[in-house]
Formats: C-alpha cells, sequence, structure tokens
C-alpha cells in the first residue's frame, strides 16, 4: 500500500492589506509578489522571506496590478488613473486615465505596452517609455461592447472579457478590430479569464461554480475539445449551492490550473484528462485571487471575502503561501486497459 504524501505547510503573509484584496501576482523574475487592494493601497513583498518591500497609496481602491520587471509594475484604480510604480524608490506617477474606474492592467512583454481595461466600456493601450502625460502615452483606445472586467494575455493574443458575457480576442499587432468576437458559452457573469500558457486557448468562469476551457483555433476539429464543467459547489438537504469562481491560475510548468471560489476551497485541475488532481484545506473564507510563481514552487492564494453575501462580518483579509509538492500539480498518465487476449 503506497502512502500518500502529506501536502506541503502553507504560511500566512505578514502586514496583509486591511480591506479586499483584489488581485495578486508573482514576478516573472523573482519570489517577488504584488497585491492590489480596496483600501487604496498597491504591496510588493519578497513572498519567500516574507517582507513587506513597498507600499503605495492610491486615491481611490486599487482593482488589479501587473509587474513590468523587478524594478517597477503598474496598477489600476477606482480613482481613474492608471499609475506606474517605481519600487526601487518608492515612487510613482500617473501614465494615464479612462472616463471611469479601471479595472485591469497587463504588460505585454511582445508589444512593450501597458493595456488597461475600464468601466467606461474601453480597452487603452500605452507606452511606458514616453514621458509622463496621457498625451505622450497613449497609443490607441478601444471601444468594447461593455463595461471591461478582465484580461489575459498570452503572447500576442489578449483577451477581453466585459459585461454581458462578451469575449473579443486580439491580436497585439493589429488591433484595429478583434480577431474574434464571442459570447460566453457560461450563462452567467464572467469571473475570471485566464489564457492557456501554451497558447491555444482560455479558461473562464463565471459566478455559477463552472469553468469553460476553450479554444482559439476555429476549426471544427479545435472546437470539438472545448467543454465546461461544474465545480466549487455542494449539495445540503437535497440542493445545490453553488459559489462563484473568482480565480483561475496556470502551472507554468505542468500547464494544470488552480480555481479558486467563494466557498474557500482551492482546486488542482488537469485540463487534458479532465480530472481534479487535489483540493487544500478549506480557507478562512473566499478565495479572491491565485497565482503561480514562475518557476511553480509556490502558490499565492488570496482570502479575502468577496461581498457575495452582501455586508456581513468575516475573517479578516490574509494572504496565503503554500509551497507545493509536484504530486499536487503533476498531471497523471492515463491508464489504457489491458487489450483482451
Amino acid at each position: 500500500m503506497t502512502s500518500v504524501p502529506t501536502p506541503a505547510p502553507s504560511r500566512e503573509l505578514s502586514n496583509p492589506p486591511s480591506d479586499g484584496i483584489s488581485n495578486l501576482r508573482f514576478s516573472n523574475h523573482s519570489d517577488h509578489l504584488l497585491v492590489s487592494s480596496w483600501d487604496k493601497t498597491v504591496r510588493l513583498y519578497d513572498a519567500s522571506a516574507d517582507v513587506l518591500r513597498g507600499e503605495f497609496m492610491h486615491g481611490g481602491p486599487v482593482l488589479d496590478c501587473c509587474f513590468h520587471d523587478d524594478s517597477s509594475g503598474f496598477s489600476a484604480s477606482a480613482d481613474n488613473t492608471v499609475r506606474r510604480l517605481v519600487f526601487n524608490h518608492g515612487k510613482e506617477d500617473i501614465l494615464g486615465r479612462h472616463n471611469a474606474p479601471v479595472r485591469c492592467v497587463e504588460y505585454s512583454y511582445s508589444a512593450g505596452q501597458v493595456i488597461t481595461g475600464s468601466w467606461d466600456k474601453t480597452l487603452k493601450c500605452w507606452d511606458p517609455r514616453g514621458a509622463s502625460g496621457q498625451e505622450r502615452t497613449l497609443v490607441g483606445t478601444y471601444a468594447q461592447p461593455e463595461r471591461v472586467y478582465l484580461l489575459s494575455l498570452v503572447g500576442n493574443r489578449l483577451v477581453v472579457a466585459t459585461a454581458g458575457r462578451h469575449v473579443n480576442i486580439y491580436d497585439l499587432r493589429n488591433m484595429s478590430q478583434p480577431e474574434q468576437r464571442r459570447e460566453s458559452s457560461l450563462k452567467y457573469q464572467t469571473r475570471c479569464v485566464r489564457c492557456y500558457p501554451n497558447g491555444t486557448g482560455y479558461a473562464l468562469s463565471s459566478v455559477e461554480g463552472r469553468v469553460s476551457m476553450e479554444f482559439f483555433d476555429l476549426s471544427e476539429a479545435s472546437q470539438a475539445k472545448k467543454y465546461a464543467f461544474k465545480c466549487h459547489r455542494k449539495s445540503e438537504a437535497g440542493r445545490d449551492i453553488v459559489y462563484p469562481v473568482n480565480a483561475i491560475a496556470f502551472h507554468p510548468i505542468y500547464g494544470t490550473f488552480a480555481t479558486g471560489g467563494c466557498d474557500g476551497f482551492v482546486n488542482v485541475w488537469d485540463g487534458n484528462n479532465k480530472k481534479r488532481l487535489y483540493q487544500y484545506s478549506k480557507y478562512p473564507t473566499s478565495i479572491a485571487a491565485l497565482s503561480f510563481s514562475r518557476d511553480g514552487r509556490l502558490l499565492a492564494v488570496a482570502s479575502s471575502y468577496t461581498h457575495e453575501e452582501g455586508d456581513k462580518p468575516h475573517e479578516p483579509d490574509a494572504i496565503f503561501i503554500r509551497s507545493i509538492n509536484e504530486i499536487e500539480v503533476k498531471p497523471k498518465p492515463k491508464v489504457y486497459p489491458n487489450p483482451p487476449a
């Protein structure tokens, strides 16, 4: 009988935000972690050493953040600004503005641009090498069918998810119009979208406790591979209780992925084999965001109440750093039955 390995330890970061965590992201170059929050801050941590390296105050809740490199990053705020953060000097400047809260921000290494989506129903691209000031840094503005909720990038491909379940797919080399216009295959509001690391498609989650696995290639063979599955739900007294799926994070080595829901659970999935690989012990409250480190050794988990049940007493916001065992994230090989003799 083989013994099941015990899960690797999870530890809590010191000095967490004091209000809802909107996102967290590991650097592509180190174990630095950038965290945006409704308490109007962006915090920079060394996740391995549990050290708060920097803190930036904004004029309103911060709805998203991302790295440029280990010396700088960008943030999206409800005060309608897009900001550049310079970590080593503790400085920031305003890269540009939208006409409504800025919901999401990404940095494209292939295009060398910052991309922001706003509730003003536009997508904007910025060149951070320009001097400060909107007229010098704005590359383009692109109208969207509804308020922009989410962005995800892989290579030159950008996926934009908006209110009304719209999904626009762009090629960053030609932003004049979307390469594809789609509607979410899930029935209810989109909560997260993340591109596959191999660039072939994206995973999309919604408030109804489902995740859909989508492919960019429009050929019949590729579209036949797409599917959706139920998760983050439980049966109680004969009825299904369904939880929003707020977060998706792909493992950078194995391409498996973690989901986090309002049920306080984090699940790890093998999308190719349509199997759940692991479920971690329940966290204190809703999972608001997830991020794997660049080498897949660490998983950052934002345990932060997302107000799906309105204002009520809840556990304080916390960031957990989990060391990852290979057994939790590595796909298991398919076992084929022996052919009859």
